[in-house]
């Protein structure tokens, strides 16, 4: 008794500190989280206080305020029609869209385990351009006003099938499906630009700008739209996150720990086409945000995906929204396009991270 009493202590102390590390594990990768929340907060009023009006902070977050608890009884500025119908449908679509961008490249690297994969990687969005370029030049507008953003989200998960049919014939390895991806991806470029070739200049510059990516169509009901997909999509892809986490170790590793890779594999995949289809659909191509935010994410969070799939939404979100404020203001009142942007703000970031914290890619 009394070596097991002398052992006791040191048992504890053990036990305690495997609780504080763990402890200390996750509140690092949520004040993480809570950090970029905040970023968020901060720039979404500093992007509705700029444009054509300049507001101050304290107009633009009173004028939110206001707008969102009226019993507060503060008062609304003189600018609360251009805040919340002319700003914030926009910022919200950019803060949404980057979200479900992230969110869909951190599934498709995860699940695949390649840290290229991303909706460019497997065609979804040249599945969409080739959708959008039918609609504005093929005439295939049998959605009236809505053609083009119907004819991009079909088309879009349309190509997502057609690659999930393709990998599921040759066993469903995350190879079959890259490849698959890529191919697609070629075919549906070579269609995009023969439609282009069929097109009148104006029709082709049509295409080209829709391509180039914008969230200037932003309306809060296509936000409603846009939001409502992302709100049944990723708590999903949130609880399916452990699997993920152990497919990344291996496709027999997670059949023995009981994880049915295929079918994990093929739901994740059909949930970040379907998020990367409704951006697509109305914003056009942007381009970048799906590869970088996750890997921007792991290397400051690490690689477990309870937080990394919510921690590359909010760098999603805060890396367009961010772009898109520099793209509406570094040229006032030339507005550029926030597909172009993505690249110009997303890259020195990512490039500093990437030389400041680790060797590896992966």
């Amino acid at each position: 008794m009394s070596q097991l009493e002398n052992q006791l202590p040191h048992k504890e102390k053990e036990k305690i500190g495997i609780k504080t590390a763990y402890g200390q594990y996750h509140s690092r990768k949520v004040l993480f989280l809570i950090s970029i929340i905040a970023g968020i907060i901060i720039l979404v009023g500093i992007a509705a206080s700029f444009g054509s009006y300049d507001l101050s902070l304290t107009e633009v977050y009173t004028t939110i305020l206001a707008g969102i608890f009226p019993s507060l009884g503060l008062p609304e500025s003189v600018a609360s029609t251009i805040i919340w119908e002319i700003r914030l449908p926009r910022i919200a679509m950019a803060i949404v869209s980057g979200a479900s961008l992230g969110v869909a490249g951190a599934i498709m690297q995860g699940v695949l385990r390649n840290p290229l994969a991303e909706p460019f990687t497997l065609g979804i969005s040249s599945a969409a351009a080739m959708g959008a370029s039918l609609a504005i030049i093929g005439g295939l507008k049998f959605f009236g006003s809505y053609s083009v953003v119907i004819n991009a989200f079909i088309s879009a998960f349309c190509a997502t099938m057609i690659i999930y049919t393709i990998a599921k014939s040759k066993g469903m390895t995350p190879e079959a499906i890259i490849l698959a991806g890529i191919a697609i991806m070629f075919l549906l470029d070579a269609v995009t630009s023969f439609t282009q070739y069929l097109g009148t200049a104006e029709q082709v510059q049509a295409v080209v700008f829709w391509m180039m990516g914008s969230v200037s169509v932003a309306s809060w009901d296509t936000v409603g739209i846009v939001f409502v997909i992302a709100a049944v999509s990723i708590p999903y892809l949130v609880l399916k996150a452990s699997d993920i986490t152990i497919i990344g170790a291996g496709d027999e590793t997670a059949h023995s720990l009981g994880v049915n890779v295929e079918h994990v594999r093929m739901r994740t995949l059909v949930f970040g086409a379907l998020l990367t289809a409704s951006v697509t659909a109305f914003c056009g191509i942007i381009g970048f945000v799906g590869l970088v935010s996750p890997h921007i994410t792991r290397m400051i969070i690490g690689g477990d995906n309870r937080y990394v799939i919510p921690g590359s939404a909010l760098v999603g979100g805060i890396l367009l929204l961010g772009a898109d404020t520099v793209a509406r203001t570094i040229l006032a009142p030339m507005i550029l396009p926030v597909g172009i942007m993505t690249a110009f703000v997303g890259v020195p970031f990512f490039m500093y991270l990437f030389m400041r914290k680790r060797k590896e890619l992966w």
